[in-house]
C-alpha cells in the first residue's frame, strides 16, 4: 500500500529548470514523450500518480504484479498495461471481446462516449451481487492501457473526475523488448518497498516470493 509522503519541516526550494513541453494536453503518457513531472509510484512498466487521500494497492498473481488499484473517495480504479502492435491499436478489438464475454457471463453492457473516447458501461455479477463498472481503454504507441472504475465514481461525477485525472497522469514504460499483442507489460515493486519486504521476510525467516495480499479487484475478463 502506498500513500503520498508528508515531509516534515520546511521544504527546500528546487532549482528552476525548463521542463519539456508536452505535445498533447494530457495523458496517459508514453515514457519517451515529454510529460509533466509529478509524484508517481514507479512500478517499472507503469508509473502511477499519487494524490492526497489516495491509496495504491497491487494486483498480484502468484509472485507477479499484474496491475495496480487506486483507492480514492470510496471509489476504485484498476489499471493494467499491455503490449500492442506498432501501427494499430487494440481497444476496438478488446471492447468487442469484452462485450461478448460480459454478456455470456450473465452481465449487461453498453458502449458510451467518455472523456477518453468509446468505453463500456457494464453491470457484472460478482459474489452473488450486481456491480456497475466502467471499462476505459486507451491505445498508446505500442501499448494499451485499460482502466476499470467502480464504486462511488460510477454515479458521482466529481469522484469520477478524480480517477479520470489519475489515468491522464499515468506514464507507461513499454520498453524495447519484443512482446505479443495483449501481453501484460511487466510491473515490479518499487525499490524502497522491495527492500522493506525483503528485510521483513529475513527477520521472520519466511520466503519473500509472494509478499502481497491481493487488493480489491474485479475478476479478470479477457
Amino acid at each position: 500500500m502506498f500513500r503520498r509522503r508528508r515531509h516534515a519541516g520546511q521544504e527546500e526550494t528546487a532549482p528552476v529548470t525548463d521542463a519539456p513541453v508536452p505535445e498533447r494536453e494530457s495523458g496517459p503518457w508514453d515514457a519517451d514523450e515529454p510529460h509533466p513531472e509529478t509524484e508517481r509510484v514507479d512500478l517499472g512498466g507503469m508509473r502511477v500518480p499519487i494524490g492526497s487521500g489516495f491509496e495504491i494497492q497491487l494486483n498480484v498473481a502468484g509472485d507477479q504484479i499484474v496491475g495496480a488499484v487506486v483507492l480514492a473517495e470510496e471509489s476504485a480504479l484498476q489499471v493494467h498495461a499491455f503490449a500492442a502492435p506498432k501501427k494499430s491499436g487494440i481497444w476496438d478489438e478488446v471492447r468487442a471481446e469484452l462485450s461478448r464475454e460480459l454478456t455470456a457471463a450473465g452481465g449487461s453492457c453498453a458502449e458510451q462516449q467518455g472523456p477518453f473516447g468509446p468505453e463500456v458501461a457494464a453491470e457484472i455479477k460478482q459474489d452473488g451481487a450486481t456491480q456497475p463498472v466502467r471499462f476505459i481503454g486507451i491505445d498508446g504507441p505500442r501499448w494499451f492501457l485499460r482502466g476499470v472504475i467502480s464504486g462511488r465514481a460510477i454515479a458521482d461525477a466529481e469522484a469520477a473526475k478524480t480517477l479520470e485525472d489519475v489515468i491522464r497522469d499515468i506514464v507507461v514504460v513499454r520498453g524495447e523488448q519484443p512482446m505479443a499483442p495483449k501481453e501484460p507489460i511487466e510491473l515490479r515493486l518499487p525499490a524502497e518497498a522491495r527492500q522493506a519486504v525483503e528485510h521483513q521476510a529475513a527477520q521472520e525467516g519466511t520466503p519473500s516470493l509472494n509478499p502481497f495480499q491481493r487488493g480489491p479487484e474485479i475478476s479478470e475478463i479477457r
